[in-house]
């Protein structure tokens, strides 16, 4: 065995990974065989299935930060600046849409059950919510179009 090799940071980084990436999916799934007996005996069962899903979301959270961080050397100054603009870009182009699609099914619903229509119901609060998120997220790709087309400076 090869100890010159051996750091204790590369050592935290492969636990960190092992945890993120096998023990908790395994936890998540003895959570969802728990849930289940539990429901098959008439017996209270979100919690496992809320057990179940905080592992997944650690295993996917591990991985999500790996990627940010991944993306450029350990030594290159710009690493924590690529990993919030990665980071601003994923919730901007890929969470806030699909939250605006949750808030029109939910404004949709809302509607569906609550057969009046008044402007201070919850509904409007709900499609209101969905269109600021399109607007965030079209607003961050605008300016997304505007640095990657831009010219080097105002001529």
């Amino acid at each position: 065995m090869n100890f010159s090799q051996m750091s204790f940071d590369n050592g935290i980084l492969h636990l960190a990974t092992w945890v993120g990436n096998v023990i908790l999916p395994t936890i998540a799934a003895v959570f969802i065989i728990m849930a289940i007996i539990q429901f098959s005996k008439g017996q209270e069962f979100s919690h496992g299935m809320y057990g179940a899903l905080a592992c997944l979301m650690v295993s996917g959270l591990t991985r999500a930060f790996e990627t940010f961080a991944s993306q450029r050397a350990w030594n290159n100054p710009d690493v924590y600046w690529m990993a919030l603009v990665t980071l601003i870009n994923w919730v901007g182009n890929v969470i806030l849409p699909v939250y605006a699609a949750a808030q029109v099914g939910i404004g949709a619903l809302r509607i569906g059950m609550f057969s009046y229509i008044h402007p201070t119901s919850s509904w409007m609060r709900h499609f209101l919510a969905a269109g600021l998120c399109l607007m965030v997220s079209g607003l961050l790709r605008l300016a997304e179009f505007f640095v990657s087309h831009g010219t080097a400076g105002v001529t």
